[in-house]
This record gives C-alpha cells, sequence and structure tokens, in this order.
C-alpha cells in the first residue's frame, strides 16, 4: 500500500506543473485563447493518467514493486495512458477554428498535444525527455516565428486579421471607407451606425486582414491625421 504521500509522485507532478507552465506561457504571451491554465492542467492530467495507469491498479502494482498478473502473465500498464492521447484530441478539435480558406488554432492544438505528451513523461519519470521537449517546444514556436516573419514576409500564413472602431463626424466615413479598403488586404466587415445620443455621429466598426503586420501603426497613425475623430481602437484578433 503506498504511503499518503508518496515523495517521488509529488516531484513528477510539480514537473509536469512546471512544463505546462512554461508551454502555456508562450501560448499567454501571445494571446492565444488556451494558454497558462489550459496547459497546466492538461500537462498535469497526462501525469496523473500515467501514474494511475503504472500504479493505480494493485493487481498489477504493489507500492514501487511492479509485479505480473499471475492469472494472465501479461502486464498491461499503457492501457489508461494509451487513452490520454485519443482524449487530448477533443480539447485540440475546440481550439481549433476555420472561416472560409483560412484555419485558426492548429498551433494551440499541437502545444496541446505536446503538452500531454510531456505531462505523461513527466508520470513516468522520465524527466530528462520531459525537459528537453519541453525547450525544443518553445524554441519551435518562439524562433520559427522569427523566422517566418524575416524570411517568409509574403506568406499566407502571415495574414493578421484586426478590428478597428471609429467614432466619428457623420460626413468622415466614406472618407475613412475609402482609405480603408485603399489599404487593406480584404475587408471583411464594414458597418456604421449613428448614436443615438447625437445623430450627427456615427460609430465605425471594420474588420479587415493585413499581410503586413508592420503597416499597422502607419494606419492607425494615417486614421487619426484622416479625420476629427471623437475616438478610434485598432486590435488585433487572434486565433
Amino acid at each position: 500500500m503506498e504511503t499518503f504521500f508518496n515523495a517521488e509522485f509529488i516531484i513528477r507532478l510539480f514537473m509536469a506543473v512546471a512544463m505546462g507552465f512554461l508551454l502555456g506561457l508562450e501560448r499567454e504571451l501571445t494571446n492565444k485563447y488556451a494558454g497558462l491554465r489550459t496547459h497546466i492542467l492538461v500537462c498535469l492530467g497526462a501525469c496523473i493518467f500515467t501514474l494511475l495507469s503504472i500504479y493505480g491498479f494493485p493487481t498489477f502494482a504493489q507500492g514501487d514493486n511492479i509485479i505480473v498478473d499471475n492469472a494472465t502473465g501479461i502486464r498491461d500498464t499503457s492501457r489508461v495512458a494509451a487513452q490520454i492521447v485519443t482524449g487530448i484530441g477533443f480539447i485540440g478539435a475546440g481550439t481549433v477554428l476555420r472561416n472560409g480558406p483560412m484555419v485558426f488554432g492548429l498551433t494551440t492544438a499541437a502545444t496541446l498535444w505536446i503538452a500531454a505528451s510531456i505531462g505523461m513523461a513527466c508520470g513516468a519519470g522520465m524527466f530528462g525527455i520531459a525537459v528537453i521537449a519541453t525547450v525544443l517546444s518553445v524554441a519551435v514556436l518562439t524562433l520559427i516565428r522569427i523566422f517566418e516573419r524575416q524570411f517568409l514576409p509574403s506568406s499566407g500564413k502571415q495574414i493578421r486579421r484586426f478590428k478597428v472602431v471609429i467614432y466619428c463626424d457623420n460626413d468622415d466615413v466614406k472618407k475613412i471607407y475609402d482609405y480603408l479598403t485603399s489599404k487593406v488586404d480584404t475587408m471583411l466587415d464594414f458597418s456604421t451606425k449613428k448614436l443615438i445620443e447625437n445623430n450627427e455621429k456615427s460609430k465605425i466598426s471594420s474588420i479587415f486582414n493585413l499581410n503586413n503586420k508592420k503597416a499597422v501603426k502607419d494606419l492607425y497613425n494615417k486614421l487619426n491625421n484622416l479625420a476629427k475623430l471623437d475616438s478610434i481602437t485598432l486590435q488585433e484578433i487572434n486565433e
């Protein structure tokens, strides 16, 4: 019978939390929907299921001394752990979004998949693999992004989606619309609504794509100088 607190198991659990934190931190810093908490919980959960798979069934395990089932002569501790690979697919699928020809969230889904595998490695006590896998994963997420921006600037994957909300005079609406359509790659939405409290003012909402993220600052400054605006907000819509 295991003691209530097993130091080795606790170390494995905390290692899983640490590795999940590092993966989730990168996703959090890039404003992805699945961030710190999601990756930590996935990694920790995979670690727990792996520990249960190996040590949680007394027919196959007694304390630290793993034994073979005398009835069958077969010991299969991978049954529970194997279902992690299948189960994590449901969480990953929830992060993938499709909008026309564009698909968002595949990278986040992949990091959740990797987080589960790292958690399994921690649960099995394979800390070397867990640490190396975490370092490599974070390196891929950060360094490859820099590589894509530097050497593949025209790639369709570099398209960014933005939303702008502008409060302005009614006379400036067409001027702003003409400028946006001439500068953005694709206009996905453009709507105007007169303010109830002041019929001479309008609220403009627009969603558009830009291939060059560096052009966003110029676009913002130009819109500010294009007309006498009451306010303007520009934000990136992340995957």
